[in-house]
């Protein structure tokens, strides 16, 4: 049996943008009614409006508007948390500021939402974490260990908010505005050279993990699970 989403109540933390914004697209397309959060601004205004859902502005890093959003909303019919920023480089080089506050964002931003959401039974929490928890790179260790860590929640949070049910879904490279910064020709080349490692002979795109994220809400017997979707990088 697979959950419909019509008339569903989902909230896509993050989803103004990448992974975030393509997931609430695809809740939209199936029907559901989508409340787009972020921190503000003109994308969560632009991507609100382009399916029809509603902004709200949030701060994962502010507890006290979590919780105070989150009662003065009905529960959920599902909750996803793609929000992110963190910075990568070895261990030894990245400052620990740093490094507290990729923690902050990505693990922290991911526990105080799943702290305070408010779920109907049967309903999911859908969590991002990213394949670098189980294929470790020299230069990007912190986000495998932040990856590892929502894995890690994700799986203990199924047993404590059962039967709400909770997964995570692991990216691989995907092609979002995390690499905007770098030129054209920089993140082309890059782009090409993780293409050819990978069975499936490209990177990601958004719609890819927002597939693999409807695939966990309507699925009614998922949970506790992490779902790998990194075109075959984990194994290549």
């Amino acid at each position: 049996m697979i959950i419909g989403l019509e008339n569903a109540r989902v909230l896509v933390v993050g989803g103004s943008s990448g992974i975030g914004r393509a997931t609430a697209e695809a809740f939209a397309r199936s029907g559901a009614s989508v409340t787009v959060a972020s921190r503000g601004g003109e994308t969560l205004t632009e991507a609100a409006a382009a399916i029809q859902g509603r902004p709200a502005p949030l701060d994962t890093g502010d507890n006290e508007a979590i919780e105070r959003f989150f009662a003065e909303e009905a529960p959920f019919d599902h909750v996803v948390v793609s929000a992110a920023k963190t910075k990568g480089g070895p261990v030894g080089k990245l400052p620990i500021a740093d490094a507290q506050a990729s923690m902050e964002s990505k693990f922290w931003g991911a526990y105080r939402i799943a702290r305070a959401s408010r779920i109907v039974d049967g309903g999911s929490l859908t969590f991002v974490s990213g394949f670098l928890s189980h294929r470790p790179s020299p230069t990007s260790v912190l986000q495998g260990a932040i990856n590892a860590a929502i894995e890690a929640l994700g799986r203990g949070l199924a047993l404590e908010r059962a039967p709400v049910r909770v997964n995570t879904v692991s990216p691989g490279l995907i092609d979002t505005p995390l690499y905007a910064g770098m030129s054209d020709p920089d993140r082309a080349a890059m782009f090409d050279r993780a293409a050819a490692r990978l069975p499936v002979g490209r990177i990601g795109n958004p719609e890819d993990v927002a597939a693999a994220i409807l695939l966990l809400a309507t699925n009614p017997f998922a949970t506790g699970t992490t779902l790998t979707v990194d075109g075959g990088a984990s194994i290549a």
